[in-house]
């Protein structure tokens, strides 16, 4: 497996309100020794909704910060419950975290980049355009927010790349057009992205449209988000026609996991397959919420993440799982 967690102990020292939507989170572990992370690195962060732990993903904000590591985390309503045990949280509480881990992984030697961000999305982007502005690269961040309010870390952004930030904000009429984007780049750009899922799709046909090798486009998405509300839906075994009704606080993976059907995983981001299962049938729709599979195979749904992806109504799936064998 690529991803070995080391967890580790941490105080909450500090929290702010960067709008009304989204808090900083300044943790320190009792280990912390302020050595640098990679740029696009995030922490696991153990949670507890309704009573069970879970875990949920923050992106770390900035190259790195003597205090500890900061983590912004957007109030939604129709999330999985992450949000809502975070924004509850005051200085002082204690959290279980894991060691920095990065997916990112950038071309250092290119000298054009061009930065793309979708709302919290903004928050591993920081830190790569700080890490290309110290290295002197060409960089510019395109940045798309329903409003000017709703952008963490402007003042910041301004400041370090100036005319080079691009604010995309909706309710100013200057909505990202992605095609447009990309067609200007110089040929030999690398692009960072990390955003909706919905936006995710629009920016890969973009760039494919664009001519432009898949390779040079780099990603980092929430698979919270998807095209599809966020609501409990079922799970159908093969073979015995056990049921499971998903919580919409909580992943496949987990209640199958709980209930004694070991479906393996290793990111928990969608972004390594380790946990993809068969789909057997599907009553109703599939909301994809994964980075690996291909836009053929989610419209084939033969597979499925249960680490992030969710459905609407009842799908059947194949776990392997085989109780005669163990």
């Amino acid at each position: 497996m690529r991803f070995i967690d080391t967890w580790t102990s941490a105080t909450l020292l500090a929290v702010r309100d960067l709008t009304p939507g989204i808090r900083e989170f300044l943790l320190r572990p009792d280990d912390f020794t302020g050595a640098p992370y990679p740029v696009g690195s995030h922490i696991d962060v153990g949670v507890t909704i309704d009573g069970q732990p879970q875990t949920r993903s923050y992106s770390l904000v900035g190259e790195v910060d003597p205090q500890g590591f900061r983590i912004a985390v957007r109030h939604a309503a129709d999330s999985r419950g992450g949000s809502r045990y975070m924004w509850s949280l005051v200085p002082g509480a204690r959290l279980a975290i894991t060691q920095p881990a990065s997916l990112v992984q950038l071309d250092w030697t290119r000298r054009q980049f061009c930065l793309v961000a979708g709302g919290i999305g903004i928050t591993p982007i920081v830190g790569a355009a700080e890490a290309l502005v110290r290295r002197d690269a060409g960089v510019t961040l395109h940045y798309a927010v329903r409003t000017r309010g709703d952008a963490a870390y402007l003042d910041t952004l301004d400041r370090l790349l100036g005319d080079r930030l691009i604010v995309h904000a909706g309710d100013e009429g200057r909505r990202l057009d992605l095609d447009s984007v990309f067609v200007r780049l110089p040929q030999d750009t690398m692009t960072l992205f990390c955003g909706p899922m919905r936006m995710l799709d629009a920016a890969r046909r973009a760039w494919e449209a664009s001519g432009r090798p898949l390779t040079d486009l780099r990603y980092e998405t929430f698979g919270s988000s998807g095209l599809l509300p966020t609501e409990a839906f079922r799970v159908r075994l093969k073979g015995d026609g056990t049921e499971f009704v998903i919580p919409r606080d909580r992943s496949m993976l987990d209640v199958l996991n709980e209930a004694g059907h070991e479906v393996m995983s290793d990111c928990r981001r969608g972004e390594c397959g380790v946990c993809a299962i068969d789909v057997v049938a599907v009553d109703g729709e599939i909301d994809h919420r994964d980075v690996f599979f291909s836009d053929h195979q989610k419209q084939a749904s033969g597979k499925i993440c249960a680490c992030v992806s969710r459905a609407r109504g009842t799908i059947t799936v194949d776990t392997l799982h085989r109780a005669d064998t163990l």
